[in-house]
């Protein structure tokens, strides 16, 4: 689990290509201060584990189903990524809880500066958008933001000075695709909803049954 606070921004070393996946070589050294072979980094958006390491870079394996859903696909040596090392109990959440699983992927159509503000378009799908609120969390690329206005067709951001430094968003051009993780209460909340109990009288959970016995 992570917060979408980016600690440091990395650098892709190289890429080591299989049939239908890929190793990645990546420079860093904040997040590997502590770290051990196991560890979980958050990588542009995406949980990796590492698989070796030492003062200046990491392994990790990336297999077919990140490189379809994810843009780590799209990386190639010198590509700078934004990275977090998993939360302790000892991290102040100053994000939001992100998981590192990738629900798809957007594209950015529109930048606009705003004073000392620059705000973002992200293009998205339908099914990414219904997860998405005014005001609500999102995570770019592992970047923890607040969803400043949402479309049906897309959802922007404003990024702050801070953010634009410490991270690659602004380094993006119009077109590029983005890495998107919906904030995860949203999903287990409509999975909920949906689930009918194993009854016969196949009572299912909607908004008028929590209504009528006092839940909302």
């Amino acid at each position: 689990m992570f917060t979408g606070i980016v600690e440091e921004i990395g650098e892709i070393k190289s890429i080591k290509k299989g049939a239908k996946s890929s190793e990645l070589t990546i420079k860093a050294e904040k997040v590997l201060e502590d770290a051990a072979i196991g560890d979980s980094i958050l990588t542009n958006g995406v949980c990796l584990t590492i698989t070796t390491f030492d003062k200046t870079f990491f392994t990790a394996d990336v297999m077919s189903e990140t490189l379809d859903r994810t843009t780590l696909g799209t990386l190639t040596s010198g590509s700078r990524i934004n990275l977090e090392r998993a939360l302790t109990l000892q991290t102040r959440l100053g994000g939001h809880m992100v998981s590192g699983h990738i629900d798809g992927t957007g594209v950015i159509t529109h930048f606009r500066k705003d004073d000392n503000a620059v705000w973002v378009t992200v293009n998205a799908s339908k099914n990414l958008l219904k997860y998405i609120i005014e005001k609500g969390s999102i995570a770019i690329d592992g970047i923890s933001l607040t969803v400043a206005a949402v479309s049906d067709n897309d959802f922007q951001v404003s990024i702050i000075p801070h953010t634009s430094e410490q991270t690659t968003l602004l380094s993006h051009s119009i077109g590029d695709k983005v890495n998107l993780e919906c904030d995860m209460i949203g999903k287990y909340v409509e999975k909920l909803m949906g689930l009918a109990p194993k009854s016969e009288t196949k009572l299912k959970l909607s908004q008028d049954f929590l209504q009528t016995n006092g839940f909302v």
